[in-house]
């Protein structure tokens, strides 16, 4: 049982080496196969976009020749209404057909944004958890904001420019042939030079759009990292060093942007100077053929009329070449989210003679009887509340590669019901044991066992709603009190969550708050205590009604008063639930039915409070100094 993924995984998207070193944005293909990719599921409606804007230009094709018909009809000394109307006609319809297009595929990219940001999310929420710890969440959310936002802003239209720029470009380009060969020899002597520009400015705009955009991303980085320590950094008076670096990280995005714009400025400046000479050219050899005679002065002023079209039709290929290397960029970019390994939530699926299980899930049950039917899941593990038994055999593990490792063939088995307590020296792997427990990480080797089955055979979904888990920091959301009591379980009945405020001693704090339980507790839950924090984590813990109740020093900022109660709470509920703590006050060890002594990665010693006392030197020593303390 590794826990290397079954694929290898990208590197992180917040670090330099994750941003794109595998994959060239200034590469058309692999940028394009991403756009095209995120572009999918609109297909239909940007065709029918593109359509609208290529009726658009048939329009603008057929407006110079009406044109040469009225002058034409003019010189001759006939009516020319009939012509002149037909022109109006034209120039109207095209107009609409232009602005139709334009909404269409407005449409279609509010579409794909919100279907990108709609799978980001979705991602970003069944990342792994060493996963989500190696990368940087303002990078992160950069991705599902602003990547996303250059989608908005240049898919769709870019698409549409670059097939419609293309179609009337060679449509413009036939027209002009048929009215005079050589004036459409300079013509395309223009559309050659132009042709060279994109194909050397084009890619060096895609790899300043990405390295802009990861700049974005570091500066929502180190936002998140100021915002998620604000009063340390106050207290610190470190703000200007915040600040600093911040400052750094703005400019660099200032530099990559301003390097994106000047090869934009090279494109758009180069092609309105090439046209502009190319205008002055064929007026020149056009004015000297209608002097000889080889050509009239109407089919001259049609085919400037052809050449004054073709200019913003290159204009707008070139534009769209250009939007697309930005577009593809992001679409790079999030490509790399969705690449990042994540967790099975539901009940894996493997099919007859398939022992793989995907996105991220082992290969195969190390056990004979996986290939049966789940009947256990479905006895003791589906009744709520039903008491669990736990347990490790020989368990080890290593969060990365090359640091030492913090279990070391672990072993110990803790029956259904009763309190257990984990102590030991810091980094005895205490927490690590309850991160294995619910699968926040996989054991190197060993097995971790709930209920008599090892955890990887549990579907995560099930196997988490099983377990009640207060975190050592207990980390409250942004949001109302009762959003906070009640996340991820069922809405529970008045009269239960009365009751689980009164065993949590929270009954105080929700009638202190202005709307009670529907008062808005700030960001990181800023607006309560961190005793009143710890609180709510259990009080969320235990409406869940676990089998499993998981509390990593959650009592630790509680005054004693309420500290005190807490524990004959707890003490109450490991009569029918199945309760592991990992303590370090005296005060909750000796109320434990087992103590498991954890040293250096190992399990030291397991037994009660008094047989531990006389058996165990380092339980010992440390139940008489401050590392338990009374």
């Amino acid at each position: 049982m590794s826990t290397a993924p079954l694929v290898e995984t990208p590197p992180g998207p917040g670090s330099r080496a994750g941003s794109g070193a595998h994959e060239d944005p200034g590469g058309f293909r692999p940028g394009y196969r991403a756009l095209a990719g995120q572009l999918r599921g609109q297909r239909g409606r940007m065709a029918a976009g593109v359509a609208l804007g290529l009726m658009g230009s048939v329009m603008g094709l057929v407006q110079p020749l009406a044109a040469k018909r009225v002058m034409d009809d003019m010189s001759l000394g006939q009516p020319a209404a009939g012509p002149v109307i037909v022109l109006s006609l034209l120039v109207i319809a095209g107009a609409l057909f232009v602005g139709l297009s334009h909404y269409v595929l407005q449409w279609s990219a509010e579409s794909i944004v919100c279907a990108a940001r709609c799978r980001l999310t979705d991602r970003l929420l069944r990342l792994r958890v060493p996963v989500v710890e190696s990368t940087e969440p303002g990078d992160l959310i950069a991705r599902v904001t602003s990547d996303t936002a250059l989608l908005l802003q240049t898919a769709p239209q870019a698409m549409s420019a670059a097939v419609t720029g293309t179609l009337a470009t060679a449509a413009t380009v036939v027209m002009m042939g048929l009215l005079d060969a050589v004036l459409l020899s300079v013509t395309l002597a223009v559309i050659a030079f132009v042709g060279v520009i994109v194909t050397v400015v084009a890619p060096r705009i895609g790899r300043a759009t990405r390295h802009t955009q990861e700049s974005v991303g570091h500066i929502g980085a180190a936002l998140e990292r100021v915002f998620g320590a604000f009063r340390t950094v106050k207290a610190s008076g470190a703000e200007q060093r915040e600040t600093a670096a911040l400052h750094r990280a703005a400019e660099d995005a200032r530099r990559t942007g301003v390097r994106a714009a000047a090869w934009e400025a090279v494109s758009a400046t180069s092609s309105a100077v090439v046209f502009q000479v190319s205008f002055l050219v064929v007026l020149g050899v056009g004015g000297t053929r209608v002097t000889s005679g080889a050509i009239s002065i109407s089919t001259l002023v049609a085919f400037l009329l052809y050449l004054f079209t073709l200019a913003p039709r290159i204009g707008q290929l070139v534009e769209g070449v250009g939007q697309l290397q930005v577009g593809s960029a992001a679409a790079v970019r999030i490509g790399e989210v969705e690449k990042l390994e994540i967790e099975k939530l539901e009940a894996e699926q493997v099919g007859e003679g398939d022992t793989t299980v995907h996105d991220g899930e082992r290969t195969g049950a190390a056990e004979a009887d996986s290939a049966a039917p789940d009947t256990s899941l479905t006895t003791t593990s589906e009744r709520a509340g039903s008491p669990l038994g736990v347990a490790f055999h020989r368990v080890c593990f290593v969060y990365r590669p090359g640091l030492p490792r913090i279990h070391q063939e672990v072993s110990f088995s803790i029956p259904a019901r009763g309190l257990t307590a984990f102590v030991g020296p810091s980094g005895a792997g205490k927490t690590t044991v309850f991160s294995l427990i619910e699968r926040f990480y996989e054991p190197d080797s060993g097995r971790v066992l709930l209920d008599g089955r090892d955890v990887q055979q549990w579907p995560l979904s099930r196997l988490r709603a099983s377990i009640g888990y207060v975190e050592q920091d207990a980390p409250v959301l942004a949001g109302t009190l009762r959003d906070n009591l009640t996340l991820g379980t069922v809405e529970p009945t008045s009269e239960e969550l009365a009751r689980i405020l009164r065993l949590a001693r929270l009954d105080t704090v929700a009638d202190r708050l202005p709307r009670g339980l529907d008062s808005d507790v700030g960001h990181r839950g800023s607006r309560l205590s961190g005793g009143e924090r710890q609180r709510v984590a259990i009080a969320r813990a235990l409406l869940r009604r676990p089998g499993l109740l998981l509390l990593d020093e959650a009592t630790s900022q509680l005054d004693a008063a309420n500290e005190a109660a807490l524990r004959d709470t707890i003490t109450e509920t490991a009569l029918d639930t199945t309760v592991l703590v990992v303590a370090h006050r005296l005060s909750t060890v000796t109320r434990a039915d087992r103590i498991v002594v954890m040293e250096a990665g190992r399990v030291r010693a397991v037994g009660t409070h008094a047989q531990l006392m006389t058996g165990d030197a380092l339980y010992s020593e440390l139940a008489s100094t401050q590392l338990l303390s009374q």
